[in-house]
């Protein structure tokens, strides 16, 4: 078992307790996290290819036109996985540029479909590298909303050290949990703004059988 193997199985976590959604994971290891969790937690999550099906174990199993998701979209029925270039305490995420917005140093993703995301539907994030770059004190470009700016779902933050939520009364950044071998201060000293650490635990280990079932999804071990 490796640490990726640990932040899939986390990433698999986040859509505990879904029922029938459309998940929209973005990157490979939310992307084998959904696939795992429709293997095994949750049965009735739908996948899509991203332009035009729904996916099932076996393939192809239904048919979802790229117009059809706006309707998804504006209905809530989805949980997107999204990544970030920044990240603040109240969950606000960058993905637009570096800098000041009118001269930034650098030009990153856009705004997407991020505050679309954010406002309509549960939303979690992937961070493959945690660290104070990324987790900041202030944004410098909100593209996907926070707890701060109105009521919406920002569910969990799953990184390479731990698992974040915003279980807290004002709707700030919360350990969850640290990964196997990762001490809390490791993740204070890589967060840019202050965390609540309240009871945090250890991230679960993948089982036996997730771990046979990421090395099927996975065979190549792109992940690594």
């Amino acid at each position: 078992m490796s640490r990726i193997d640990v932040c899939i199985a986390a990433c698999a976590d986040l859509f505990l307790g879904a029922g029938e959604i459309l998940a929209s994971p973005m990157g490979l290891v939310p992307q084998l996290g959904a696939k795992l969790a429709r293997l095994t937690s949750e049965p009735d999550l739908l996948l899509s290819d991203g332009e035009a099906y729904l996916l099932g174990e076996h393939g192809v199993e239904g048919w979802l036109p790229y117009r059809k998701v706006f309707d998804v979209v504006a209905h809530g029925r989805r949980h997107v996985v999204m990544g970030a270039n920044q990240l603040d305490r109240f969950g606000n995420q960058n993905i637009s540029c570096i800098g000041e917005h009118e001269k930034p140093t650098r030009q990153l993703l856009g705004f997407r479909g991020a505050p679309g995301n954010t406002v309509n539907h549960r939303t979690s994030y992937w961070v493959p590298k945690h660290s104070r770059r990324v987790f900041v004190p202030r944004v410098d470009v909100v593209s996907g909303v926070g707890h701060d700016r109105g009521f919406h779902h920002v569910h969990r933050v799953v990184t390479n050290l731990c698992v974040l939520d915003f279980a807290t009364p004002d709707g700030s950044m919360r350990l969850v949990s640290t990964h196997p071998g990762v001490t809390v201060d490791e993740v204070l000293d890589n967060t840019g703004f202050p965390l609540d650490i309240g009871e945090a635990g250890a991230t679960r280990e993948p089982s036996r059988q997730e771990l046979e079932l990421i090395d099927k999804l996975d065979p190549d071990h792109a992940r690594d």
